[in-house]
């Protein structure tokens, strides 16, 4: 579109000049008596009309081309992220998904799309094996219950099958296994399957649940990740660190005390991403068996710091992280570099080059 855009515009230089040069020539022709003269005024008239009509249908095509370009590639609408509630890749790699408050939108190969199906206000959004876990809001005008309580979906959202507490209760702190599909949830307060607020998890979908203890843990939870095949394996973030247990969230030992925790993400691997903030904003990874740390390198921010990361299930080296900002950043060298996909919920497309 870019390169489309230069070509009309220097096409319509190229008319304007003609068109200026033509009424010269007609000018310097004064003496309309002479029959070569006339035949030549004849002639640069016709083509002084040619050249006109050129002019008109460059520009007309001018404003056409800019006008989609504005609107997006092929006609769409520009994309963007009005809120940023979650983040991952799709089963398969390809795509970035966040859901952004009026339904999930995608990044791949530099294009931001919105994916079809309804515009869900989706919470807890936990991508897996086979596609996401959810709960959240309908879109306006679904007959849906509000709140979705838990769904999940198998195709990126077209559709929706509804698993537990439809009507009931909204999710924003879940997590779910990525292979095991083990369900844990903050839940905020009592429902039909839960008798009071706490941590719960279920093995069934969401039919059944258990409270945990959650023995160690006295602040509000800030981020929560479960285990990517160990079903008892989960981690909770606080404003003061990160908390990790072994046997369903029953007892938490304190794995990291380095300021507020903001993200927290099990790779394939199971090894932890944690987003935090300390005087600066930073991500790192961590072995949970040996504790280790490892520190990655990410782009600054200002009075900013890291909602929800992701890695890519079918390439390691691609990372993907979200900000309180609504920026979304994307490496694809393990975090050695970075380039910024979205800035303030404006998603930044990357101009292809024509052939």
């Amino acid at each position: 579109m870019g390169l489309a855009l230069i070509g009309l515009m220097l096409l319509t230089v190229l008319f304007f000049v003609w068109v200026v040069a033509i009424k010269r020539q007609i000018r310097t022709l004064k003496n309309v008596k002479r029959a070569d003269d006339r035949e030549r005024r004849v002639q640069l008239s016709k083509n002084l009309r040619l050249a006109k009509g050129g002019l008109v249908v460059s520009i007309l095509l001018l404003v056409v081309t800019g006008s989609l370009s504005l609107i997006g590639i092929n006609g769409k609408k520009e994309v963007y992220l009005e809120h940023v509630h979650g983040l991952g890749f799709s089963s398969d790699g390809k795509r970035i998904l966040i859901p952004a408050h009026d339904g999930l939108k995608a990044y791949a190969q530099g294009r931001w799309e919105t994916p079809e199906g309804a515009k869900h206000d989706y919470m807890g959004f936990s991508p897996v094996k086979d596609g996401f876990y959810s709960s959240g809001h309908p879109a306006p005008g679904s007959e849906l219950k509000d709140p979705l309580g838990i769904v999940k979906s198998t195709n990126e959202g077209k559709s929706l099958k509804m698993l537990a507490l439809q009507g009931e209760t909204d999710f924003h702190n879940m997590a779910v296994g990525y292979n095991s599909h083990v369900i844990y949830v903050m839940n905020p307060q009592s429902n039909s399957k839960m008798d009071a607020a706490g941590l719960y998890y279920s093995k069934d979908e969401g039919g059944t649940w258990t409270k945990t203890e959650m023995k160690g843990i006295n602040e509000e939870p800030t981020a929560i990740a479960v285990h990517p095949t160990e079903e008892s394996v989960v981690a909770i973030g606080t404003p003061i660190g990160v908390y990790l247990s072994k046997d369903y969230g029953n007892r938490f030992e304190k794995v990291l005390s380095e300021g507020q925790t903001t993200a927290l993400y099990f790779n394939k691997q199971g090894e932890l991403f944690i987003g935090g903030y300390q005087n600066q904003a930073y991500l790192q990874k961590m072995d949970i068996k040996s504790k280790k740390t490892e520190k990655l390198t990410m782009p600054a921010l200002t009075e900013d710091a890291i909602t929800y990361v992701a890695q890519n299930p079918s390439d390691d080296g691609e990372i993907a992280f979200a900000t309180f900002n609504k920026d979304v950043y994307l490496s694809n060298d393990k975090g050695l570099n970075w380039k910024k996909i979205a800035d303030q919920g404006k998603t930044i497309t990357e101009e292809k080059t024509e052939q």
